[in-house]
C-alpha cells in the first residue's frame, strides 16, 4: 500500500518532524517508528531483517538528524522496540515522488549504536515471541 509519509508513520501513532523527511519519531507505545530506505536492508541470519546506516550519510546539521541521534540513544537505552516504515522513490512512469508502506508485522530492536552507525535488527513478532519463551525456559 503506498502512503504519505504522514500516514505511514500514523500507523504506528507517530507523527513525523518533517512531513516530506522525517526520519524517525517515537510513538505513543514508546516504540521508535524509524524511517529506512530499501538500500540499507540485509539479511545476517534466517528470520532477521538487518538495517543498517549511517547518520553521517545525511546532512548533520539537519534537525531531523539530530532528532533520529536522540531517539536512537532512547531506543537503545530503553530497550524500546523499532517500528518499521520503508520509503522509496517511485519511478518516472508512475509521476516519480516518495512512496511509503509499513511492516507492522516486523518489530526490531537497536544492536548497535555508536553516535554515527546503528544497525537494528528486525524479526516476526511470532519468532521475538518464540524465542523469549523458549529462553525462559532455561
Amino acid at each position: 500500500m503506498n502512503l504519505s509519509l504522514i500516514d505511514a508513520f500514523g500507523k504506528f501513532g507517530a507523527k513525523p518532524s518533517n512531513r516530506v523527511r522525517g526520519l524517525s519519531a517515537m510513538a505513543a507505545d514508546g516504540a521508535l517508528v524509524l524511517n529506512c530506505q530499501h538500500a540499507y536492508f540485509g539479511h545476517p541470519s534466517r528470520g532477521v531483517l538487518r538495517y543498517e546506516d549511517r547518520l553521517s550519510r545525511e546532512s548533520v546539521d539537519s534537525k531531523d538528524v539530530q532528532l533520529l541521534g536522540q531517539h536512537l540513544t532512547l531506543a537503545r537505552d530503553g530497550a524500546l522496540p523499532v517500528r518499521m516504515v520503508v520509503t522509496s522513490l517511485s519511478d518516472e512512469k508512475t509521476g516519480g515522488g516518495r512512496r511509503c508502506h509499513v511492516r507492522p508485522d516486523l518489530v526490531g530492536k537497536v544492536v548497535e549504536f555508536d553516535g554515527d552507525r546503528f544497525i537494528i535488527d528486525f524479526a516476526r513478532r511470532e519468532e521475538i515471541r518464540e524465542s523469549a519463551a523458549s529462553s525462559g525456559r532455561k
